[in-house]
């Protein structure tokens, strides 16, 4: 069985985006990708990110938010910074055969009652998924 693909997502607090973007990757096509998700600091997995990724079937609530000194040493065929911060800070990740840039709006800016942020969320999460289908599929 050939090697899987190494990807990383990074965006400045995997919180959101990058964790959404792991775990579409893993559901979709994990069978060819290694994936994993850092932030260029930590914080934690948004509870809205878990909540609207639970809403198409894939469980995200045991993700962390990690650091991408925690994935320091290891190799990766792709990394992909998912917004303009990350991409500011690290516009070539060590270790990374390629790094590539594609912003995503930052969800966690939505305002307005509890259902116009999680639209905001679910927007960045298809957003995503079509995106990954695209460059991944």
């Amino acid at each position: 069985m050939p090697q899987k693909i190494r990807v990383l997502f990074i965006c400045t607090a995997n919180a959101a985006r990058s964790q959404m973007a792991e775990g579409l990757l893993r559901a979709k096509y994990g069978n060819r990708y290694e994936v994993f998700s850092a932030g260029t600091r930590q914080s934690k997995v948004s509870t809205r990110a878990i909540a609207v990724m639970q809403e198409i079937g894939i469980d995200i609530s045991r993700h962390r938010s990690k650091t991408l000194v925690e994935c320091s040493g290891v190799s990766f065929d792709c990394a992909i910074t998912l917004c303009d911060n990350a991409h500011a800070i690290c516009p070539v990740v060590p270790g990374a055969k390629k790094t590539i840039h594609h912003g995503f709006a930052d969800p966690h800016l939505g305002q307005g009652t509890e259902e116009e942020i999680l639209i905001g969320y679910r927007k960045v999460r298809d957003d995503l998924s079509a995106w990954i289908d695209e460059t991944f599929g």
